[in-house]
This record gives structure tokens, C-alpha cells and sequence, in this order.
């Protein structure tokens, strides 16, 4: 998976993997899957799924599925988690609320007690009936140290299941933001299989029979593809009135953007999530590819890139150079010359478009910050940084050279020329910036350490609140190894308190919420630990020669995510499954 990674992960231990821009997919032939045109079984290819029951998708594995395992919610294969394991909830990120799922409702009972009722006549793939000690085991799974969701039980002092549809939560400290983030993230899974699995097996285990209370049973898979079946006993037909349309998805692992285009153009894919560039050709022409906007920026989006500075070198330690760099990034090039107007430019809080009631604009206002060659000179001037030698880049207070290096991993071709960009922005207003392009795994390593200058990165996707973005930025303490949230080690006892106020407040109250994230926002761009660009983009297109009504933003479309990626079916990935039609129809 290619910047995209599925969705937040304070919480979500290696959602590093988090992205939005590319992914890949092979082509649509073999065992289990009809070649593009293809409308069934054939004698020369007797195993071949029916076309026009069959939907074929790609952009979030580059690589054969690592594994079935819901409680790898950063490598598992595509649709473990959302099509064969459900949560509690999903989240309607337009609606701004909690949509009962496998739990028919929850509520506070009080302050630190939240009680959710299961729904009856819920079976696991295996006939088993769903309970509430089901649920119960599953957030237990959270105890062993090794689990994704550990740090929940810093503050989750039981789970019990007070009968067979209750399940009672008692916290010693009721974080209200990040407990709704938990009810729709957390993959219940079936006691009966699950509890005699050694700690080692919960979280490294293949699990390649999944059992779930999903949509769809595992069919399938090959070196470059899973292959779902549809199960006809779902629950939610009658309890929810819905059902996936598709009887059979296969998710393609393509090995390029280019070839992910190829087959969408041939008919041998229905729904790509890669970053596809020249979207606006395919949109335009007549090729039976449809995106969410028929116009910039095409895409909803999805998480916010930012630079993130290393606050423990020198001289990113200083705010007023922190703000310099800021003012010398041209994001408009980046937004119009690197990915043809598909993405967004960030406001300077760089929180997303959905949660723009969040903005406080007052605070923007006095201490916002654009693109401005001039004014960053001149901070550069104030703040005590010149240019000693002539060669038209300063030097640090006490002399000597700064010499920075910008890293992203090689490959990601829209980030690579992103950091160009910003290294000939940084360099006109006098600071030497060199762009660096290390392989994945070895910018992981020296991001988690923290040997770096600057980075670019997007690890927090959209949510059900702002909290999560606060979190990244601020969260302490400072570990020795950061893996998902702060790699810039950023230290505010006052911002980290604050983000802490803020998950303690309720989620139906805004007016609360408002006054904390305010102070947050005056802070963060006093300070500018990290610095917003843009917003990536929700990447989906679409073919409608099998398959059509995917979600538009013109009247009478669905609004749901069009996106398979992981961690995103339970905010509107699976509801699109339900609501496209067969074109044929």
C-alpha cells in the first residue's frame, strides 16, 4: 500500500503504511478470474468467475496478500477487515455520526460506563451465533503488549459481557473522542477460534481461514489477487435492508500505476484506488471512467501531507526558521504542477475539509502562513540567520553551514517531485535544502529513530475527529523509536495536555471541542512543528461498463468512499458496495 494506509493509527500501531498517492495490480487473467470481456465460465477456461457478477478492484496490496489477519490492520489482505471481520459501528464521515453495525446501539451509562447491545441472529461463517462475549474477548486482545490497540487499556479497565447481547465498558478515564474512534476500528473476532492463540499468533498469524460475521467468506487467493464470495446468510439483508451487489470481488495487486491504468481502460477493472495522473483525460474522454468530481479536484480527500521538520537538529529546534521554511514552500506549484490540480492545497491548521467547522479562522488570520519568497528572507534576517559567504544561502547563528536534506521514499514519483519542488522553494529564499529518495524500508528505519532533517508524511487519515490529528502532532513522550505519530519530536507539555482535554470531551458536543482545538491551532501555528501542504486525495476511478452508480457529488449519486483501502471500509467503503448496480440493468 502506497501512501494511503488506511486510516489513523494512534491506536493503529503500523498504520506507517498509511498513504494516499499510488499502488499497483496485475492483469485480470488465471484461475480465478475471467479475462477483461469475459462474461463467464468457458470451456477453455472452466474456472473463470462470471464478469457481470464480479467486481474487480485495485490500489491498496503492491504484492502477494501478507496475511487474513483483522488484527494486522496495516498488511492484511484487502477486505479481511470490513468484508469478512465487522466492528461495532461504522462512521458516516458526511453525516458526522456513529451507523450501528454488528452493535444495534451503545450509550454512556455513566460517566465511565458505555454499554453496547449486540444484535441478535448475527452468525459467524461457521453457523456459530455472535456474542457478547465475543466482543468482549476481542477489545481483551488488547491487553497483550504486542497488540496494535494496547495503549487502549491504558485507560479501559474491563470488558465484560453482562449477558449474551450486553457488552459493559468501564474506563478508569472516559476519553470520549478516541472511544468512538474504537468502536469503529477495532475487528471483532470469534472466541471459539481465537482464544487458544498464543500472544505471538494473535498478532503475527497468518489466519488464512478467516471466520468472520461479514459480507463476504474467502474464496481464494493467488501471488497477485484474493478472491471473496458473497454469503447469501449475511445478517445485515434483514437487519440492515442492504446488500454487497458484487457476488464475487477480486482485489488485484498491480505492480504499477501504469498497468492499474491499462486495465481500467480495457475493462479488466472496476474500481482503481491507485493515484492515477491524467485523471481529468480519462474523466473527460470518452472512456466510461467516472470520478467522484467531474472537475478539480476530482477526488475527496483523504489526509493532509505534511513537511515534517526534526526538532531536535539544528536549526528546525527554532520556530522562527521552522515558519521561514514555511513561507518558502510553494504548495500552488506542487498543487497545479505535480499532480494537475488532483489535490487540494491545505489551509494552514491542515486539518481536512470535513472538519473545517473545527477552524478557528480568527486564529488563522493573525498567525496563518502562505507562500511569501520575500517574508521569508526576511524572517530568515530577523531570526539571526544570514548569509555570511556570498553563496546566497544563510548559515546558522553561530556560523556554520546548514545543510539539509528532505527524504522521501524513491518510487513515490509525486512525492519525489513534491520534495524538488520544495528544496528549489527553500533554496530561493536561501536555505539549503537537497532532496533525498532512500528505498521504503530504510526511511521507516531513520523516521522511526528520528535521523533525519525533513520528511514528508500523512500517516493520520480522515476520522471521526479532529482529536487524531492532534494527536500525531503533539502525542508525548518522546520515545526512542517513533513509529506512527510525532516523528519530528516535538515536545509541548501544554499542547499535549490539551489534546488530552480534548479527547475527555464529548463527541455531541462541538462548542467544547471548538474551544480546545482553538488553542491547539494558535500553538501549532505559533510554533509549526509540522508544516500542512496539501490534501491528498480519496484516489478512485471508476469503470461503469460493468458496474455504475458509484458515488458522485451530483445530485441523486450515493456520497459514500468510493475506496477499498484498508481501514476504510467502515467509513463508507463497504456502503458503496452495496449501493453500485450492474450496468447491464
Amino acid at each position: 500500500m502506497r501512501k494511503r494506509t488506511p486510516i489513523l493509527v494512534p491506536l493503529l500501531a503500523a498504520t506507517a503504511l498509511a498513504a494516499a498517492a499510488c499502488s499497483g495490480g496485475g492483469p485480470v487473467v488465471g484461475p480465478t478470474a475471467a479475462p477483461p470481456g469475459s462474461q463467464g465460465p468457458t470451456a477453455a477456461n472452466p474456472g473463470a468467475l462470471p464478469r457481470n457478477e464480479t467486481l474487480y478492484t485495485t490500489g491498496t496490496q503492491w504484492g502477494p496478500p501478507a496475511n487474513f489477519n483483522p488484527i494486522r490492520e496495516w498488511d492484511s489482505a484487502t477486505g479481511t477487515k470490513g468484508l469478512v471481520y465487522e466492528t461495532l459501528f461504522h462512521y458516516d464521515p458526511n453525516a458526522a455520526k456513529l451507523v450501528p453495525w454488528l452493535a444495534e446501539s451503545g450509550s454512556w451509562t455513566s460517566p465511565t460506563v458505555y454499554e453496547a447491545k449486540i444484535r441478535a441472529g448475527v452468525k459467524w461463517s461457521d453457523g456459530k451465533p455472535l456474542t457478547a462475549k465475543d466482543v468482549a474477548f476481542s477489545y481483551g486482545l488488547g491487553k497483550m503488549a504486542t497488540s496494535p490497540y494496547h495503549n487502549l487499556w491504558d485507560w479501559l479497565k474491563s470488558a465484560d459481557a453482562v449477558d449474551e447481547r450486553t457488552v459493559r465498558f468501564t474506563f478508569s478515564t472516559a476519553n470520549y473522542q478516541e472511544w468512538d474512534f474504537n468502536l469503529y476500528s477495532r475487528s471483532i473476532v470469534p472466541e471459539h477460534l481465537w482464544s487458544g492463540r498464543s500472544e505471538e499468533d494473535v498478532l503475527n498469524g497468518v489466519n488464512d481461514k478467516p471466520v468472520g460475521t461479514g459480507a463476504y467468506a474467502y474464496q481464494s487467493h493467488d501471488q497477485d489477487r484474493v478472491v471473496w464470495k458473497r454469503r447469501d446468510d449475511w445478517w445485515g439483508k434483514s437487519a440492515l435492508g442492504v446488500e454487497p451487489k458484487a457476488r464475487y470481488i477480486v482485489d488485484v495487486a498491480t505492480p504499477s500505476n501504469e498497468v492499474a491504468m491499462g486495465m481500467l481502460l480495457q475493462k479488466g477493472l472496476d474500481l482503481s484506488n491507485n493515484f492515477l495522473p491524467g485523471v481529468a483525460n480519462l474523466v473527460k474522454g470518452n472512456f466510461g471512467i467516472v470520478s467522484y468530481y467531474d472537475q478539480p479536484p476530482y477526488m475527496l480527500s483523504a489526509n493532509t501531507a505534511w513537511l515534517v521538520p526534526n526538532t531536535r537538529r539544528k536549526p528546525m529546534d527554532d520556530p522562527a526558521f521552522r515558519k521561514a521554511l514555511a513561507s518558502s514552500v510553494d504548495t500552488k506549484k506542487i498543487v497545479e504542477g505535480v499532480y494537475g490540480n488532483l489535490v487540494k492545497a491545505a489551509g494552514p491548521t491542515g486539518l481536512l475539509p470535513q472538519w473545517e467547522q473545527f477552524v478557528d479562522q480568527a486564529v488563522v488570520s493573525r498567525s496563518g502562513f502562505g507562500f511569501d519568497p520575500a517574508k521569508a528572507k526576511k524572517a530568515l534576517a530577523d531570526a539571526g540567520y544570514k548569509d555570511r559567504d556570498g553563496d546566497g544561502l544563510v548559515e546558522n547563528k553561530d556560523g556554520s553551514k546548514i545543510k539539509l536534506t528532505l527524504i522521501v521514499p524513491t518510487g513515490w514519483t509525486d512525492w519525489m517531485e513534491a520534495a524538488r519542488t520544495i528544496a528549489a522553494g527553500a533554496k530561493a529564499a536561501g536555505i539549503d535544502v537537497t532532496p533525498d529518495f532512500p528505498d521504503f524500508n530504510a526511511l521507516v528505519e531513520k523516521r522511526g529513530k528520528g535521523d533525519f532533517d525533513l520528511l514528508l508524511n500523512n500517516e493520520r487519515q480522515l476520522s471521526n475527529t479532529p482529536w487524531t490529528y492532534y494527536d500525531y502532532i503533539f502525542q508525548l513522550p518522546i520515545r526512542k523509536t517513533q513509529n506512527t505519530v510525532n516523528f519530528g519530536r516535538y515536545e509541548n507539555k501544554r499542547a499535549w495536555q490539551l489534546v488530552q482535554q480534548l479527547d475527555q470531551v464529548k463527541t455531541d458536543d462541538p462548542a467544547g471541542m471548538k474551544a480546545i482545538t482553538s488553542q491547539l491551532q494558535k500553538i501549532h501555528l505559533e510554533e509549526l512543528p509540522i508544516i500542512p501542504l496539501w490534501y491528498n486525495g480519496l484516489w478512485a476511478q471508476s469503470s461503469v461498463s460493468v458496474w455504475k452508480n458509484w458515488p458522485s457529488a451530483k445530485p441523486g449519486a450515493p456520497k459514500s468512499a468510493p475506496v477499498m483501502w484498508r481501514n476504510w471500509m467502515e467509513l463508507g467503503g463497504f456502503e458503496t458496495l452495496t449501493q453500485i448496480q450492474p450496468a447491464a440493468s
